[in-house]
């Protein structure tokens, strides 16, 4: 977790502890669920155009704003003008919804030419998006906001205002730029850069048993010279497998060879521990259930390249344990030794220095036989200690062919970046291909003053970002997609900030439909604590009712995980 060289400003002198326990969920479990619970068929799309778009203002205009091929918002000082404030307006006509549709996601897409820095917030709103210059209108209730216009298409959730088939309007308003925006309108001539609404639906149907099987996923690479594969513990079933290895077979409560849920998303967490708690990994997950009602279905735990103790000869007892109980292991594998602080290069690991430690963890690994996700030095932009970007791709594909050499083909493969912009150029670099990644990994946080800001993000701009690069430069095309770290600080001006955040969180995932996981990272280890900054999610009785009220959605709460 950094941002813009802030990084886990805690360095342990002992264990780096970020805890890491993913529970996984089983076949037989997936059956009984399945059988008893209302299912949902594949998720549909819609693509709707705008049926009239305007731009509101007082400012005197020659001609019709509503006929223009540009929208235009400004601030309320525009261009010298102290009330020179212009609004985009854009309405939309949902028909076509089945009577079935349920969580309906929406999202607003406007298209700008250039990047500026200016915040634009969408709003619900009342005025009349044909005619040919209206007048501003107080703002209706505030649906997303973006922090930043980027060149190309700029995203906002609306879900929370389009329920349903009905007429929608929407008008968005600009801050922290007092000069205009231009947006492409629908009467650009360019079709493809008119504004758009997407809606993304699923549709309820009768439940229908779904019979699973305990094997084993299959392989993903064919292996130099596979060691025996042992039997699978039988006491402990795997997720069904499906066709395919990014995508469920469309009926919710099933779960690909590759831990990708059929629908919505799985809930997840990172708790650490100390040596005041015993070092209690487990207790440090089961205490963060208690208090937010449910169990997770994926718990983090960082391990290092010693392959002793509960560092690194994992999975340990405790993870073994969650395993049991149906929660999904997620194992993040640190090119450290914790306890020296002594730092690998990855010439270190891709030269064979280490291929006895590499070779007993995925020994164990192959032996849990359940599917674990696995990763190799998150946030390698951030370690130049440790070589080129060349010599990160080296190694993971090495660490990647040792795994397949041993048969540990259950781990499944986790690539996690900052996501940072001022690494953008940097990302396909440090891509190891397509081959050697299973999932796409992110580490999105709302800072607000931790990291010296002063902006406060919403869930939607937090995760959006980084989210729509990997969508316009095709790092990672056709990968589920994971929040492998997220996170949000509290606001002192406004002690419900928090606890809010949380609650419109679900709603945000639901409109960046290819997050198939997120994961809260609940370590104050990560910044420096102080009366305005603490990231953790149970600071306060209401950022805690927040977050357990996340956890509650229904996307959240899959019937193969720890929601049940």
């Amino acid at each position: 977790m950094s941002r813009h060289g802030l990084h886990r400003l805690t360095r342990h002198p002992g264990p780096r502890r970020k805890a890491v326990i993913i529970g996984v969920a089983g076949a037989t479990v997936v059956a009984g669920i399945v059988a008893t619970t209302m299912p949902l068929l594949a998720a549909d799309d819609l693509s709707i155009r705008a049926s009239a778009d305007t731009t509101a203002t007082t400012v005197a205009q020659d001609g019709d704003n509503g006929a223009k091929t540009t929208l235009a918002t400004c601030a309320v000082r525009c261009d010298g003008n102290p009330r020179g404030s212009r609004e985009a307006i854009v309405r939309f006509a949902v028909s076509t919804l089945p009577a079935t549709a349920v969580n309906v996601r929406a999202t607003l897409r406007l298209h700008a030419w250039q990047k500026s820095p200016a915040t634009v917030t969408a709003h619900a709103s009342v005025v009349d998006a044909a005619a040919a210059r209206p007048a501003l209108a107080l703002p209706g209730a505030v649906l997303d906001t973006v922090s930043q216009v980027a060149p190309g298409f700029n995203e906002w959730d609306v879900s929370a205002l389009v329920k349903g088939n009905g007429t929608w309007t929407v008008s968005l308003a600009q801050t922290g730029l007092e000069t205009r925006v231009y947006w492409a309108s629908t009467e650009n001539r360019n079709p493809d850069l008119r504004p758009r609404l997407e809606i993304r639906y699923d549709v309820a149907a009768r439940p229908t048993p779904v019979v699973t099987s305990a094997a084993p996923s299959p392989s993903r690479t064919a292996p130099p010279s596979p060691a025996p594969r042992p039997t699978p513990n039988p006491t402990r079933a795997t997720p069904s497998p499906s066709a395919s290895p990014s995508t469920g077979t469309g009926r919710c409560g099933e779960v690909s060879a590759h831990l990708v849920p059929s629908c919505g998303a799985w809930w997840g967490m990172y708790s650490p521990t100390n040596a005041a708690e015993g070092w209690d990994h487990g207790g440090a997950v089961a205490e963060v259930e208690a208090q937010v009602g449910r169990k997770f279905d994926v718990v983090h735990r960082y391990h290092d390249f010693s392959n002793a103790g509960s560092n690194g000869a994992f999975p340990d007892a405790y993870q073994r344990k969650q395993m049991s109980e149906g929660r999904l292991m997620f194992f993040a594998w640190e090119s450290r030794i914790f306890s020296s602080g002594t730092v690998l290069s990855w010439q270190d690991v891709y030269s064979g220095r280490y291929d006895a430690t590499i070779d007993a963890v995925a020994g164990r690994i192959r032996d849990t036989g359940v599917p674990v996700f696995m990763g190799f030095d998150h946030e390698p932009e951030d370690e130049p200690a440790k070589g080129s970007d060349a010599d990160f791709v080296r190694a993971w594909r090495h660490v990647h062919d040792r795994f397949a050499a041993a048969g540990a083909d259950n781990a499944v493969w986790v690539w996690t970046m900052m996501g940072w912009s001022g690494h953008h150029d940097r990302y396909a670099g440090l891509y190891p291909g397509d081959r050697y990644v299973d999932w796409v990994g992110y580490d999105p946080y709302n800072f607000h003053v931790c990291n010296g800001s002063k902006v406060w993000k919403s869930p939607a701009t937090t995760i959006g970002n980084f989210y729509r690069w990997l969508d316009e430069n095709g790092v990672g095309a056709g990968k589920p997609r994971m929040l492998a770290e997220f996170g949000t600080n509290f606001d002192a001006a406004d002690p419900d900030a928090k606890r809010r955040w949380f609650e419109e969180f679900p709603a945000a995932l639901k409109a960046h439909p290819k997050i198939k996981a997120a994961i809260y990272f609940n370590s104050p280890g990560m910044t420096s604590r102080s009366s305005t900054c603490d990231m953790t999610m149970n600071h306060d009785a209401a950022s805690v009712a927040g977050f357990a009220r996340a956890g509650r959605d229904s996307y959240l709460r899959q019937p193969t995980g720890g929601a049940r």
